[in-house]
């Protein structure tokens, strides 16, 4: 009696060329997932498989894609008024933080700047009404019979200051009355 011939064992071979073909189909999918979230198109897992060729199957047997498209699935559902934002353009928790932070700074560089400009212009207003205060009447055309180019009759303006002897017309004396 004859043994049959032994073969070698090829095993090996076929389990690498399954495990290129699942690693393939793994790339698929996933550019497919991040092509269609990027476009802004419907994930389900009808549409991802067709894309990646793969089958359905497949997917949902595949923990960490089912649970991804899920998530999409579930974003593309709750806001389908407003273009999707793709995965790598979110913002992160520590990134938003970063911004506020940012804005903060700037609103106080902001707020100092704009008391440093009120400071700087209550002072400048205070010098000139002083300045206006103390100075001679002399230098003021009313006083120095100078005719007012505004005014058509071209007669000296009236001073609106009632209460001040400096202002009053000539011949009439100053009130000490507040009325």
């Amino acid at each position: 009696m004859r043994t049959p011939p032994v073969r070698a064992d090829n095993s090996a071979h076929i389990v690498a060329a399954a495990r290129r073909r699942s690693d393939d189909a793994r790339r698929r999918a996933v550019t497919a997932l991040r092509s269609m979230d990027a476009d802004g198109k419907p994930v389900t897992f009808s549409t991802v498989a067709s894309a990646a060729g793969v089958s359905r199957s497949w997917l949902y047997a595949q923990d960490d894609l089912r649970e991804q498209i899920g998530r999409l699935r579930t974003r593309q559902q709750q806001a389908p008024s407003s273009p999707p934002v793709p995965d790598r353009q979110r913002a992160t928790p520590a990134s938003l933080l970063r911004r506020l932070e940012a804005a903060t700074s700037r609103i106080r560089l902001l707020e100092s700047e704009n008391r440093q400009l009120r400071d700087t212009l209550e002072r400048a207003l205070g010098e000139q009404r002083a300045a206006a205060i103390r100075s001679p009447a002399t230098t003021r055309p009313e006083s120095r019979g100078q005719k007012d180019p505004d005014r058509p009759s071209g007669e000296p303006r009236e001073c609106r200051e009632q209460h001040c002897p400096r202002h009053k017309p000539a011949g009439q004396k100053a009130s000490r009355s507040s009325g």
